[in-house]
Protein backbone atom coordinates (compact mmCIF):
# COMPACT_ATOMS: atom_id res chain seq x y z
CA UNK A 1 0.00 0.00 0.00
CA UNK A 2 1.85 3.79 -1.20
CA UNK A 3 2.19 5.36 1.64
CA UNK A 4 1.86 9.30 1.54
CA UNK A 5 5.58 11.38 0.59
CA UNK A 6 6.53 11.54 4.12
CA UNK A 7 7.80 15.19 4.04
CA UNK A 8 4.66 16.50 2.49
CA UNK A 9 2.47 14.21 4.92
CA UNK A 10 -0.40 16.33 6.88
CA UNK A 11 0.26 13.75 9.80
CA UNK A 12 3.19 13.02 11.30
CA UNK A 13 1.80 8.89 11.84
CA UNK A 14 2.16 9.50 7.46
CA UNK A 15 5.34 11.72 7.80
CA UNK A 16 7.95 10.81 10.16
CA UNK A 17 6.59 7.72 11.68
CA UNK A 18 5.46 6.32 8.59
CA UNK A 19 7.65 3.21 9.29
CA UNK A 20 6.75 2.76 13.24
CA UNK A 21 2.76 2.15 12.21
CA UNK A 22 3.02 1.07 8.37
CA UNK A 23 1.35 -2.66 9.75
CA UNK A 24 -1.70 -0.54 10.77
CA UNK A 25 -2.23 0.71 7.33
CA UNK A 26 -3.65 -2.98 6.39
CA UNK A 27 -6.56 -2.02 8.89
CA UNK A 28 -7.32 1.42 9.06
CA UNK A 29 -6.65 3.14 5.91
CA UNK A 30 -9.11 4.44 3.66
CA UNK A 31 -8.28 2.04 1.45
CA UNK A 32 -8.78 -0.76 4.33
CA UNK A 33 -12.02 0.71 4.98
CA UNK A 34 -13.11 0.17 1.77
CA UNK A 35 -11.78 -3.07 1.09
CA UNK A 36 -13.98 -4.16 4.31
CA UNK A 37 -16.90 -2.49 3.16
CA UNK A 38 -16.41 -4.66 0.13
CA UNK A 39 -15.79 -7.87 2.22
CA UNK A 40 -19.69 -7.44 3.91
CA UNK A 41 -21.49 -6.43 0.90
CA UNK A 42 -20.27 -9.79 -0.61
CA UNK A 43 -20.66 -11.93 2.77
CA UNK A 44 -24.13 -10.67 3.02
CA UNK A 45 -24.60 -11.73 -0.38
CA UNK A 46 -23.27 -15.27 -0.07
CA UNK A 47 -25.41 -15.41 2.63
CA UNK A 48 -28.40 -14.50 1.16
CA UNK A 49 -27.83 -16.92 -1.30
CA UNK A 50 -26.87 -19.72 0.56
CA UNK A 51 -30.71 -19.67 2.42
CA UNK A 52 -33.13 -22.09 1.85
CA UNK A 53 -35.90 -19.98 2.51
CA UNK A 54 -34.83 -16.72 -0.25
CA UNK A 55 -35.47 -16.84 -3.69
CA UNK A 56 -31.67 -16.42 -4.74
CA UNK A 57 -30.34 -19.17 -6.35
CA UNK A 58 -27.29 -20.96 -4.62
CA UNK A 59 -23.82 -19.98 -5.80
CA UNK A 60 -21.75 -22.66 -7.61
CA UNK A 61 -18.19 -22.58 -7.05
CA UNK A 62 -17.33 -21.14 -9.64
CA UNK A 63 -19.41 -18.03 -8.79
CA UNK A 64 -17.95 -18.30 -5.14
CA UNK A 65 -14.66 -18.64 -6.86
CA UNK A 66 -15.32 -15.29 -8.63
CA UNK A 67 -16.04 -13.46 -5.06
CA UNK A 68 -13.70 -14.18 -3.46
CA UNK A 69 -10.89 -13.64 -6.16
CA UNK A 70 -12.90 -9.72 -6.71
CA UNK A 71 -12.02 -9.60 -2.96
CA UNK A 72 -8.23 -10.96 -2.85
CA UNK A 73 -7.63 -8.94 -5.53
CA UNK A 74 -8.83 -5.84 -4.24
CA UNK A 75 -5.86 -3.09 -4.85
CA UNK A 76 -5.04 0.75 -4.94
CA UNK A 77 -6.64 0.72 -8.15
CA UNK A 78 -9.56 -0.53 -7.47
CA UNK A 79 -9.85 1.39 -4.76
CA UNK A 80 -9.47 4.78 -7.02
CA UNK A 81 -12.63 3.08 -9.10
CA UNK A 82 -14.42 3.25 -6.21
CA UNK A 83 -13.64 6.76 -4.81
CA UNK A 84 -14.35 7.89 -7.95
CA UNK A 85 -17.90 6.34 -8.14
CA UNK A 86 -18.04 8.16 -4.71
CA UNK A 87 -17.60 11.59 -6.07
CA UNK A 88 -20.40 11.77 -8.33
CA UNK A 89 -22.66 9.88 -5.92
CA UNK A 90 -21.78 11.57 -2.60
CA UNK A 91 -21.93 8.35 -0.60
CA UNK A 92 -18.90 6.59 0.23
CA UNK A 93 -21.04 2.51 1.28
CA UNK A 94 -23.09 2.90 -1.91
CA UNK A 95 -20.09 3.69 -3.56
CA UNK A 96 -18.91 0.62 -2.78
CA UNK A 97 -21.97 -1.09 -3.66
CA UNK A 98 -22.67 0.32 -7.29
CA UNK A 99 -18.59 -0.76 -7.95
CA UNK A 100 -19.78 -4.55 -6.36
CA UNK A 101 -22.70 -4.12 -9.26
CA UNK A 102 -20.46 -3.41 -12.12
CA UNK A 103 -17.85 -6.08 -10.80
CA UNK A 104 -20.46 -8.78 -11.09
CA UNK A 105 -22.08 -7.53 -14.60
CA UNK A 106 -19.25 -9.83 -16.21
CA UNK A 107 -20.32 -12.78 -15.25
CA UNK A 108 -23.57 -14.37 -16.64
CA UNK A 109 -24.96 -16.01 -13.35
CA UNK A 110 -24.03 -13.08 -10.81
CA UNK A 111 -25.24 -10.62 -13.02
CA UNK A 112 -29.09 -11.93 -12.78
CA UNK A 113 -28.36 -11.74 -9.11
CA UNK A 114 -26.89 -8.65 -8.65
CA UNK A 115 -29.64 -6.30 -7.52
CA UNK A 116 -29.47 -8.50 -4.53
CA UNK A 117 -26.27 -7.03 -3.69
CA UNK A 118 -26.80 -4.38 -0.50
CA UNK A 119 -30.05 -6.28 -0.45
CA UNK A 120 -32.37 -4.63 2.96
CA UNK A 121 -28.82 -3.22 4.61
CA UNK A 122 -28.59 0.12 5.74
CA UNK A 123 -24.92 1.75 5.23
CA UNK A 124 -24.87 1.21 8.77
CA UNK A 125 -24.93 -2.32 8.90
CA UNK A 126 -21.66 -2.34 6.24
CA UNK A 127 -20.20 0.31 8.43
CA UNK A 128 -20.42 -1.00 11.52
CA UNK A 129 -19.53 -5.01 10.46
CA UNK A 130 -16.67 -3.31 8.15
CA UNK A 131 -15.00 -1.19 12.01
CA UNK A 132 -15.34 -4.55 13.93
CA UNK A 133 -13.75 -6.52 11.43
CA UNK A 134 -10.63 -4.03 11.34
CA UNK A 135 -10.71 -3.21 15.22
CA UNK A 136 -10.42 -7.31 15.94
CA UNK A 137 -8.06 -7.99 13.10
CA UNK A 138 -5.64 -5.29 14.02
CA UNK A 139 -5.68 -5.95 17.89
CA UNK A 140 -5.05 -9.72 16.88
CA UNK A 141 -2.29 -9.05 14.40
CA UNK A 142 -0.77 -6.30 15.28
CA UNK A 143 -1.64 -4.64 18.59
CA UNK A 144 -1.65 -6.95 20.87
CA UNK A 145 2.05 -8.91 19.59
CA UNK A 146 3.17 -5.66 20.03
CA UNK A 147 2.03 -5.10 23.84
CA UNK A 148 3.80 -8.73 24.28
CA UNK A 149 7.28 -7.13 22.92
CA UNK A 150 6.92 -4.52 25.58
CA UNK A 151 6.10 -7.62 28.39
CA UNK A 152 8.95 -9.40 27.39
CA UNK A 153 11.27 -6.80 27.73
CA UNK A 154 10.16 -5.91 31.01
CA UNK A 155 10.03 -9.41 31.71
CA UNK A 156 13.98 -9.99 30.75
CA UNK A 157 14.94 -6.77 32.81
CA UNK A 158 12.88 -7.90 35.72
CA UNK A 159 14.44 -11.29 35.76
CA UNK A 160 18.44 -9.97 35.12
CA UNK A 161 17.66 -7.77 38.14
CA UNK A 162 15.54 -9.45 40.65
CA UNK A 163 18.39 -9.19 42.83
CA UNK A 164 19.98 -5.90 42.29
CA UNK A 165 19.85 -3.60 45.64
CA UNK A 166 18.07 -0.38 44.69
CA UNK A 167 16.73 2.62 46.97
CA UNK A 168 13.45 2.56 46.86
CA UNK A 169 11.75 6.48 47.21
CA UNK A 170 8.64 7.52 48.42
CA UNK A 171 7.25 10.96 48.26
CA UNK A 172 10.63 11.41 46.78
CA UNK A 173 12.33 11.01 49.80
CA UNK A 174 14.59 7.84 50.96
CA UNK A 175 12.60 4.61 51.68
CA UNK A 176 12.85 0.94 52.38
CA UNK A 177 15.43 -0.68 49.89
CA UNK A 178 13.75 -3.15 47.34
CA UNK A 179 15.37 -4.59 44.32
CA UNK A 180 15.42 -2.97 40.43
CA UNK A 181 13.88 -5.96 38.89
CA UNK A 182 10.93 -6.20 41.56
CA UNK A 183 10.39 -3.00 40.53
CA UNK A 184 10.00 -3.57 37.01
CA UNK A 185 8.58 -6.73 37.65
CA UNK A 186 5.27 -4.92 38.89
CA UNK A 187 4.99 -3.04 35.32
CA UNK A 188 4.87 -6.40 34.06
CA UNK A 189 2.19 -7.32 36.19
CA UNK A 190 0.27 -4.57 35.56
CA UNK A 191 0.72 -4.68 31.57
CA UNK A 192 -0.11 -8.15 31.31
CA UNK A 193 -3.48 -7.86 33.60
CA UNK A 194 -4.69 -5.18 31.61
CA UNK A 195 -3.42 -6.87 28.21
CA UNK A 196 -5.57 -10.12 29.01
CA UNK A 197 -8.66 -8.15 30.02
CA UNK A 198 -8.32 -6.18 26.51
CA UNK A 199 -7.45 -9.25 24.31
CA UNK A 200 -10.85 -11.44 26.20
CA UNK A 201 -13.48 -8.03 25.48
CA UNK A 202 -15.53 -8.87 22.77
CA UNK A 203 -16.17 -6.80 19.33
CA UNK A 204 -19.88 -6.51 18.60
CA UNK A 205 -21.67 -6.09 15.00
CA UNK A 206 -24.93 -5.81 13.73
CA UNK A 207 -26.69 -6.26 11.27
CA UNK A 208 -30.78 -5.18 11.10
CA UNK A 209 -31.97 -2.91 9.00
CA UNK A 210 -32.37 0.87 8.39
CA UNK A 211 -33.18 1.48 12.51
CA UNK A 212 -32.92 -1.86 13.52
CA UNK A 213 -36.57 -3.71 13.16
CA UNK A 214 -35.91 -5.75 10.29
CA UNK A 215 -38.06 -3.43 8.93
CA UNK A 216 -37.60 -4.13 4.99
CA UNK A 217 -36.52 -7.60 5.64
CA UNK A 218 -39.84 -8.69 7.00
CA UNK A 219 -41.71 -6.87 4.61
CA UNK A 220 -40.37 -8.70 1.71
CA UNK A 221 -40.21 -12.21 3.47
CA UNK A 222 -42.37 -12.10 6.58
CA UNK A 223 -41.84 -15.83 7.20
CA UNK A 224 -37.97 -16.18 7.92
CA UNK A 225 -36.45 -15.75 10.96
CA UNK A 226 -34.56 -12.58 10.36
CA UNK A 227 -32.75 -11.86 13.76
CA UNK A 228 -31.82 -15.44 13.45
CA UNK A 229 -30.02 -14.73 10.11
CA UNK A 230 -28.78 -11.99 11.10
CA UNK A 231 -27.42 -13.59 14.28
CA UNK A 232 -25.42 -16.26 11.91
CA UNK A 233 -24.29 -14.25 9.57
CA UNK A 234 -22.56 -11.66 12.19
CA UNK A 235 -21.22 -14.68 14.09
CA UNK A 236 -19.90 -16.04 10.64
CA UNK A 237 -17.67 -13.34 10.69
CA UNK A 238 -16.06 -14.05 14.05
CA UNK A 239 -18.48 -10.91 15.49
CA UNK A 240 -20.80 -10.82 18.67
CA UNK A 241 -24.11 -10.23 17.91
CA UNK A 242 -25.82 -6.82 18.75
CA UNK A 243 -29.49 -8.17 19.13
CA UNK A 244 -31.29 -4.69 20.28
CA UNK A 245 -29.88 -1.36 18.07
CA UNK A 246 -31.08 2.07 16.65
CA UNK A 247 -29.97 2.64 12.97
CA UNK A 248 -26.09 2.24 14.37
CA UNK A 249 -24.72 -0.62 16.66
CA UNK A 250 -24.27 1.54 19.90
CA UNK A 251 -20.53 1.79 19.98
CA UNK A 252 -20.39 0.42 23.60
CA UNK A 253 -17.93 -2.27 22.65
CA UNK A 254 -15.46 0.68 20.59
CA UNK A 255 -15.69 2.79 24.06
CA UNK A 256 -14.92 -0.23 26.80
CA UNK A 257 -12.03 -0.98 23.52
CA UNK A 258 -10.59 2.50 24.22
CA UNK A 259 -10.88 2.41 27.99
CA UNK A 260 -8.95 -0.61 28.39
CA UNK A 261 -6.29 0.85 26.03
CA UNK A 262 -6.73 3.81 28.14
CA UNK A 263 -5.53 1.86 31.03
CA UNK A 264 -2.47 0.04 29.16
CA UNK A 265 -1.26 3.53 28.28
CA UNK A 266 -1.59 5.14 31.53
CA UNK A 267 0.63 2.25 32.97
CA UNK A 268 2.84 2.90 30.53
CA UNK A 269 3.20 6.31 30.94
CA UNK A 270 3.98 5.66 34.29
CA UNK A 271 6.71 3.01 33.21
CA UNK A 272 8.17 5.86 31.15
CA UNK A 273 8.27 8.69 33.95
CA UNK A 274 10.07 6.01 36.51
CA UNK A 275 12.70 4.57 34.27
CA UNK A 276 13.06 8.69 32.99
CA UNK A 277 13.65 9.14 37.16
CA UNK A 278 16.14 5.93 36.98
CA UNK A 279 18.03 6.73 33.70
CA UNK A 280 18.60 10.40 35.77
CA UNK A 281 19.62 8.41 38.90
CA UNK A 282 21.97 6.84 36.78
CA UNK A 283 20.53 3.26 38.19
CA UNK A 284 20.30 2.64 33.97
CA UNK A 285 22.83 3.35 31.70
CA UNK A 286 21.61 3.38 28.20
CA UNK A 287 23.42 1.89 25.55
CA UNK A 288 24.35 4.25 22.88
CA UNK A 289 23.01 3.69 18.91
CA UNK A 290 26.12 3.85 16.57
CA UNK A 291 25.91 7.51 15.24
CA UNK A 292 23.38 9.18 17.36
CA UNK A 293 23.59 12.51 18.89
CA UNK A 294 22.48 13.27 21.85
CA UNK A 295 22.86 16.83 21.88
CA UNK A 296 23.41 19.42 19.32
CA UNK A 297 25.52 21.34 21.53
CA UNK A 298 26.61 19.05 24.34
CA UNK A 299 28.29 16.06 22.78
CA UNK A 300 28.04 13.94 25.98
CA UNK A 301 24.73 13.04 26.33
CA UNK A 302 22.91 9.82 25.86
CA UNK A 303 19.33 11.50 26.35
CA UNK A 304 16.29 8.93 27.31
CA UNK A 305 14.50 9.98 23.86
CA UNK A 306 12.77 6.41 23.65
CA UNK A 307 11.04 6.82 26.80
CA UNK A 308 10.12 10.51 26.04
CA UNK A 309 8.97 9.78 22.72
CA UNK A 310 6.42 6.99 24.24
CA UNK A 311 5.19 9.69 27.11
CA UNK A 312 3.99 11.98 24.38
CA UNK A 313 2.75 9.78 22.21
CA UNK A 314 0.62 7.71 24.96
CA UNK A 315 -0.89 11.36 25.81
CA UNK A 316 -1.64 11.88 22.32
CA UNK A 317 -3.41 8.44 22.11
CA UNK A 318 -5.17 8.82 25.35
CA UNK A 319 -6.56 12.07 24.50
CA UNK A 320 -8.14 10.87 21.11
CA UNK A 321 -9.01 7.08 23.09
CA UNK A 322 -11.13 9.27 25.87
CA UNK A 323 -13.28 11.31 23.03
CA UNK A 324 -13.69 8.01 21.15
CA UNK A 325 -15.06 6.72 24.47
CA UNK A 326 -17.21 9.10 25.15
CA UNK A 327 -18.18 10.56 22.06
CA UNK A 328 -19.38 7.02 19.58
CA UNK A 329 -21.97 5.86 22.38
CA UNK A 330 -24.20 9.01 21.92
CA UNK A 331 -26.39 9.88 18.81
CA UNK A 332 -29.59 11.51 18.50
CA UNK A 333 -32.51 9.39 18.72
CA UNK A 334 -31.97 6.71 15.86
CA UNK A 335 -29.26 8.15 14.26
CA UNK A 336 -26.97 11.02 13.60
CA UNK A 337 -23.33 11.17 11.60
CA UNK A 338 -21.38 12.60 14.12
CA UNK A 339 -20.05 9.02 14.98
CA UNK A 340 -18.47 8.60 11.43
CA UNK A 341 -16.05 11.42 11.25
CA UNK A 342 -15.12 10.38 15.22
CA UNK A 343 -14.85 6.28 13.65
CA UNK A 344 -12.27 7.31 11.26
CA UNK A 345 -9.89 8.37 13.72
CA UNK A 346 -9.33 4.86 15.67
CA UNK A 347 -6.74 4.29 13.43
CA UNK A 348 -4.88 7.35 14.96
CA UNK A 349 -5.44 6.82 18.35
CA UNK A 350 -4.10 3.21 17.86
CA UNK A 351 -1.52 4.41 15.42
CA UNK A 352 -0.17 6.77 18.38
CA UNK A 353 -0.81 3.47 20.72
CA UNK A 354 1.71 1.51 17.95
CA UNK A 355 4.32 4.17 18.14
CA UNK A 356 4.41 5.21 21.92
CA UNK A 357 5.11 0.77 22.14
CA UNK A 358 7.59 0.42 19.40
CA UNK A 359 9.76 3.47 21.25
CA UNK A 360 9.07 1.78 24.68
CA UNK A 361 10.35 -1.67 23.52
CA UNK A 362 12.93 0.26 21.83
CA UNK A 363 14.13 1.83 24.88
CA UNK A 364 13.85 -0.69 27.19
CA UNK A 365 16.06 -2.51 25.42
CA UNK A 366 18.86 0.25 25.50
CA UNK A 367 19.19 -0.08 29.46
CA UNK A 368 21.79 -1.53 31.58
CA UNK A 369 21.63 -1.59 35.35
CA UNK A 370 24.61 0.61 36.97
CA UNK A 371 24.89 -1.81 40.43
CA UNK A 372 27.62 0.90 41.56
CA UNK A 373 25.47 3.96 41.39
CA UNK A 374 22.50 1.86 43.74
CA UNK A 375 25.34 0.49 45.95
CA UNK A 376 26.22 4.09 46.49
CA UNK A 377 23.49 5.39 47.18
CA UNK A 378 22.59 2.74 49.83
CA UNK A 379 25.54 2.92 51.24
CA UNK A 380 24.92 6.52 51.95
CA UNK A 381 21.24 5.94 53.29
CA UNK A 382 21.66 3.89 56.57
CA UNK A 383 18.47 5.79 57.90
CA UNK A 384 16.20 3.37 56.04
CA UNK A 385 17.02 0.54 58.34
CA UNK A 386 14.85 2.54 60.89
CA UNK A 387 12.22 0.63 59.92
CA UNK A 388 13.65 -2.73 60.84
CA UNK A 389 15.08 -1.47 64.40
CA UNK A 390 11.47 -0.61 65.05
CA UNK A 391 9.71 -3.68 64.03
CA UNK A 392 11.95 -5.78 65.71
CA UNK A 393 11.19 -3.33 68.93
CA UNK A 394 7.65 -4.13 68.37
CA UNK A 395 8.31 -7.91 68.22
CA UNK A 396 9.56 -7.90 71.95
CA UNK A 397 7.08 -5.64 72.98
CA UNK A 398 9.52 -2.76 73.77
CA UNK A 399 8.02 0.68 74.72
CA UNK A 400 7.58 3.16 71.93
CA UNK A 401 9.33 2.16 69.46
CA UNK A 402 8.32 3.69 66.44
CA UNK A 403 8.45 7.26 68.39
CA UNK A 404 11.78 6.56 69.87
CA UNK A 405 13.32 5.91 66.07
CA UNK A 406 11.68 8.79 65.18
CA UNK A 407 13.38 10.78 67.48
CA UNK A 408 16.88 9.24 66.75
CA UNK A 409 16.73 9.39 62.91
CA UNK A 410 14.07 11.89 61.54
CA UNK A 411 15.59 14.62 59.81
CA UNK A 412 18.88 13.70 61.36
CA UNK A 413 22.10 11.92 59.72
CA UNK A 414 22.37 8.39 60.38
CA UNK A 415 25.21 6.63 59.70
CA UNK A 416 26.42 2.88 59.76
CA UNK A 417 28.14 3.20 63.06
CA UNK A 418 25.21 5.50 64.81
CA UNK A 419 22.90 2.85 63.83
CA UNK A 420 25.08 0.32 65.51
CA UNK A 421 25.78 2.18 68.68
CA UNK A 422 21.67 2.79 68.44
CA UNK A 423 21.21 -0.96 67.91
CA UNK A 424 23.67 -1.95 71.23
CA UNK A 425 22.02 0.32 73.23
CA UNK A 426 18.04 -1.08 72.52
CA UNK A 427 17.05 -3.77 75.53
CA UNK A 428 16.50 -6.40 72.90
CA UNK A 429 17.77 -10.14 73.42
CA UNK A 430 21.28 -11.05 71.85
CA UNK A 431 20.03 -12.94 68.85
CA UNK A 432 18.12 -10.33 67.90
CA UNK A 433 20.96 -7.22 67.96
CA UNK A 434 23.00 -9.68 65.74
CA UNK A 435 20.03 -9.69 63.46
CA UNK A 436 20.06 -6.29 63.16
CA UNK A 437 23.74 -5.54 63.66
CA UNK A 438 24.21 -7.21 60.28
CA UNK A 439 21.64 -5.77 58.29
CA UNK A 440 22.88 -2.92 55.70
CA UNK A 441 20.75 -1.42 53.79
CA UNK A 442 21.68 -3.27 50.41
CA UNK A 443 20.79 -6.48 52.33
CA UNK A 444 17.09 -5.04 53.30
CA UNK A 445 15.02 -6.12 50.16
CA UNK A 446 12.86 -8.55 52.15
CA UNK A 447 10.94 -10.69 49.76
CA UNK A 448 11.65 -8.57 46.46
CA UNK A 449 13.85 -10.99 44.77
CA UNK A 450 11.72 -14.19 45.43
CA UNK A 451 8.54 -12.45 44.61
CA UNK A 452 10.50 -12.05 40.77
CA UNK A 453 10.49 -15.73 40.58
CA UNK A 454 7.95 -16.39 42.03
CA UNK A 455 5.54 -14.46 39.99
CA UNK A 456 7.24 -14.39 36.76
CA UNK A 457 9.13 -17.88 36.23
CA UNK A 458 5.62 -19.23 35.21
CA UNK A 459 5.08 -16.51 32.73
Amino acid sequence: MTAAAPLTALSPLDGRYAPAVEALREWFSEMALIRHRLEIEIRWFEALAAEPGLPLPPLGDGERQVLDALLAGFDEAAAAQVKEIEKTINHDVKAVEYYLKERLAGHAALAAAREWVHFALTSEDVNNLAYALMLGRAREQVLLPALVTVSERLAHLARDNAEQPMLARTHGQPASPTTLGKEIAVFYWRLKRQRQEWARLPIFGKCNGAVGNFNAHHVAFPDLDWPAFSERFVGGLGLTWQPLTTQIEAHDFIAEQAHALIRINTILVDLCRDVWQYIGFGYFRQRPALGEVGSSTMPHKVNPIDFENAEGNLGVANALLAHLATKLPISRLQRDLTDSTVLRTLGTALGHSLLAWHALARGLDKLQAEPQKMAADLDATWAVLAEAVQTLMRAYGLPRPYERLKELTRGKPVTQKSLAELIAGLELPNEAKSRLAALTPAAYTGLAASLVRRFLDGD
